[in-house]
């Protein structure tokens, strides 16, 4: 089958199809003829484990390090625990970053509910330049609170 009709049967975009293809997760068979790739039932068995490996989270070289593993006679489930459990500490992280972040946000709103509109000529919106972070406070003491009942111990 070609490009337009696997992307079809696979529900993605024919740049998906030739995406992966590129990066060598798909190898189909290029006729002779035309040049056009042809790609076979593994292939489309390939892609379904590709689409599901990233809907997991697994990146592309992720991915490629499974296929090979799998590729040179070894089971890949040892290495793919292994990497989704690197995977999910870094998802982690990044949730952690972002209720930082959201709540930073929420403390902007309630700050700026009581600050008039207007910049002046000396600044671009004062909302942002006068803008105090008391998340970073209250986690600094909650630190400084945590390390003073350690020493204490």
């Amino acid at each position: 089958m070609l490009v337009k009709q696997l992307a079809k049967l696979m529900a993605v975009t024919p740049d998906t199809v030739r995406y992966y293809t590129r990066v060598k997760l798909l190898n189909p068979m290029s006729s002779d003829s035309n040049g056009y790739h042809q790609y076979s039932p593994a292939d489309q068995k390939r892609l379904r484990f590709i689409l599901s490996a990233r809907q997991l989270g697994f990146s592309i070289k992720d991915i490629q390090n499974i296929i090979q593993e799998s590729e040179q006679g070894n089971c890949p489930c040892p290495l793919t625990r292994k990497l989704i459990s690197q995977r999910l500490l870094e998802t982690e992280a990044l949730f952690q970053e972002t209720l930082k972040l959201r709540n930073r946000m929420q403390s902007a709103l309630k700050q700026w509910d009581s600050a008039p509109n207007g910049a002046s000529s000396e600044q671009v919106c004062s909302l942002i330049e006068t803008f105090v972070d008391t998340t970073i406070v209250d986690t600094t003491i909650v630190d400084t609170t945590i390390a003073e009942e350690s020493h204490e111990s």
